[in-house]
């Protein structure tokens, strides 16, 4: 049992940062009452924690091979703790958007070398069940957020979800800083243009999406905001291009498989997870339901989600990459599907539970492989790298499917009540039309991956057999 302590060092850090993604969304409405926050402020609320983890991915694995993986991780860990305990104290909305973008940063810096440090302390059979395990508890930590959201809200408050950090935090350190090894620091230097024009490009966008739907997409502001992210997204690539250290190396996009599952990563997060946050408040403003009834109505997916991604990681080794992450998606698409023809003005909670659970089991297919595969696309002495980045693709398909999806759902509200429609026959239009945006993203990365991503054979040494980079990577500690 001892070699699997590893794991559950690895795994605690990414639980709770992926949980945060979250767990926030049944706290809303009681956040925006105790703290009087405006719509637009709950969207960001959301929105700059997701954006913080997806613009500083990339630099934080740069980071990770400068000064080793581990102390990386241990950094982020104490970073996302003091953060958490910030946010819970927050007096004000603006305190807690704050705290919540230095969640992400210490989010950052764990995400980013988690994948690498599984793929570093495991080979072999051991491997694909780490990554199994790894993926089921990404998959199961986003998915159980309301859950855990609503019974933290209704018996403790909403300070409480952010609480609840510290002592898992506290738990990961003590066991990363015994069972995981020091490591070295590496050589190199880490890539702050492109850090920062990445940064400024997806900060941009996700503002450009969140005020179009609040002020119109013709504003002065709006267009401006598109704009200055145009410009930050062609400084990055230029960066990268001059760049001795980039922190994406630009010509691992020529892998058909690896660009495939940047590209479908965006989609797969957006699709399964950037409607959430709007289904809770429908639940909790429209339906009345308590934070625990408003959580547990969105369990069929934590569960189908749990369930299918702990079998699917024992298996993964025995099928195509391409239909379970293809396939995954695809249950995304239909899910999202079976809810835009589910959810009604006269719907109540039951009417989620199909579609849910059909997103779930999407969601558990394609979760343990996605990363895995990306990291088996690229050479060994990339696999940070590309670990990095799908995983902060993942992020800015959140981010930028909040914001778009809230921009949708306010415009449609908007029209319905303008109409004089009621505000339950506006939720469910505005509901309706970000179900029918998830199924058709979803489908759409389902599509990309089925038609890019392969097997990789020729990158890597057999798994039983680690590569002499991923040896080295063991010794250093990640």
């Amino acid at each position: 049992m001892r070699k699997w302590l590893p794991l559950v060092a690895i795994c605690l850090g990414a639980f709770i940062l992926l949980v945060d993604v979250t767990i926030v969304n049944v706290a809303l409405p009681s956040m925006a009452s105790d703290l009087h926050a405006s719509f637009t402020s709950l969207q960001w609320v959301m929105d700059m924690y997701a954006l913080a983890l997806a613009a500083l991915l990339l630099a934080a694995g740069s980071l990770a091979d400068l000064f080793g993986h581990r102390r990386l991780y241990v950094i982020g860990l104490t970073v996302f703790a003091l953060a958490s305990l910030a946010a819970a104290l927050a007096p004000n909305a603006a305190t807690l958007i704050t705290a919540r973008a230095v969640q992400g940063v210490g989010g950052a810096a764990m995400f980013a070398t988690s994948a690498a440090l599984v793929a570093a302390t495991y080979q072999g059979r051991d491997r694909g069940t780490a990554f199994g395990v790894w993926g089921a508890v990404n998959g199961a930590a986003a998915a159980l957020g309301p859950v855990l959201g609503g019974l933290l809200t209704q018996g403790f408050g909403w300070q409480a979800i952010f609480l609840v950090n510290l002592p898992v935090a506290v738990v990961a350190v003590a066991l990363t800083l015994r069972v995981l090894p020091v490591g070295r620091r590496g050589a190199g230097r880490v890539d702050l243009p492109g850090a920062l024009a990445f940064t400024v490009a997806a900060a941009a966008l996700t503002y450009a999406l969140i005020r179009g739907g609040e002020d119109g997409w013709t504003g002065g502001l709006t267009i401006g905001s598109f704009v200055l992210a145009g410009v930050a997204a062609i400084a990055f690539v230029l960066a990268e291009l001059r760049s001795s250290h980039p922190m994406l190396d630009l010509s691992l996009l020529r892998r058909p498989t690896f660009s495939g599952l940047l590209g479908s990563a965006v989609l797969f997060q957006a699709g399964s997870f950037g409607a959430l946050v709007y289904v809770s408040l429908w639940l909790q403003n429209v339906l009345g339901l308590s934070p625990i009834r408003g959580g547990l109505a969105l369990m069929p997916l934590a569960v189908a989600s749990f369930v299918v991604a702990a079998a699917a990681g024992r298996h993964a080794h025995r099928i195509a990459p391409a239909l379970s992450i293809g396939g995954g998606m695809v249950l995304i698409g239909v899910g999202a599907a079976v809810l835009w023809q589910s959810v009604s003005a006269g719907s109540h909670a039951p009417s989620l539970f199909a579609g849910l659970a059909v997103m779930g089991a999407g969601v558990g297919l394609a979760t343990p492989v996605l990363v895995s595969s990306a990291v088996e696309a690229v050479p060994p002495h990339r696999s940070g790298m590309a670990g990095g980045a799908v995983n902060t693709f993942r992020q800015l398909g959140m981010s930028l499917g909040i914001a778009l999806f809230g921009s949708m759902f306010t415009a449609r509200m908007r029209e319905v009540t303008s109409h004089g429609g009621s505000v339950r026959a506006a939720y469910a239009s505005g509901l309706d039309r970000i179900f029918l945006a998830s199924a058709v993203a979803a489908l759409a990365g389902g599509v990309v991956v089925l038609l890019t991503v392969r097997r990789s054979q020729g990158d890597r040494t057999p798994r039983s057999a680690p590569a002499p980079e991923q040896r080295d990577l063991a010794v250093r500690g990640g």
